[in-house]
């Protein structure tokens, strides 16, 4: 269906998107949590991580703040994925590209090499900072994933 196809506008029908971290707590979730939100009805939009460490509290506060409900979202372990049925599997951290499953041919591989947000030190301002940091960064890598296939959503 997707495989190797890269061309903006390759792709009629719909995908299924994989966002990959570590724990699925913070980064991926954001992840999924952007391309809910801005792309097309008919796409399928996941996160796991290698391990399933919960939701980050400061990721969903970090999402609310932009307009984005994320505390509905489950951590999932990537066992519990059909890899095989996958279009796009998206690794955001260095992590979860090297523990990655193999994968399918046909499914295209993308890393994004995020920094962790839940490793940020200092006062709450800070860690703060960093979060809405990191949300603005993967907003914009999923916005430009969205629009190198043609998936944003005609509302967004």
């Amino acid at each position: 269906m997707f495989g190797a196809v890269v061309a903006k506008g390759a792709i009629s029908v719909s995908a299924r998107i994989l966002f990959l971290c570590t724990g699925n707590a913070c980064r991926s979730q954001m992840a999924e949590g952007w391309a809910r939100a801005l792309a097309r009805p008919d796409l399928e939009i996941l996160s796991a991580g290698i391990e399933a460490h919960g939701l980050n509290p400061s990721a969903t506060k970090a999402m609310k703040e932009a307009g984005v409900d994320i505390s509905h979202q489950q951590s999932t372990l990537i066992h519990d994925v059909e890899i095989r049925t996958l279009d796009i599997v998206i690794t955001v951290c260095g992590h979860a590209d090297e523990a990655c499953p193999v994968l399918p041919p046909s499914v295209l591989k993308r890393h994004w090499p995020l920094s962790d947000p839940a490793r940020a030190t200092g006062d709450a301002a800070k860690v703060e900072a960093v979060f809405r940091a990191s949300r603005d960064d993967i907003k914009a890598r999923v916005v430009d994933l969205l629009e190198e296939f043609d998936w944003l959503a005609p509302s967004a």
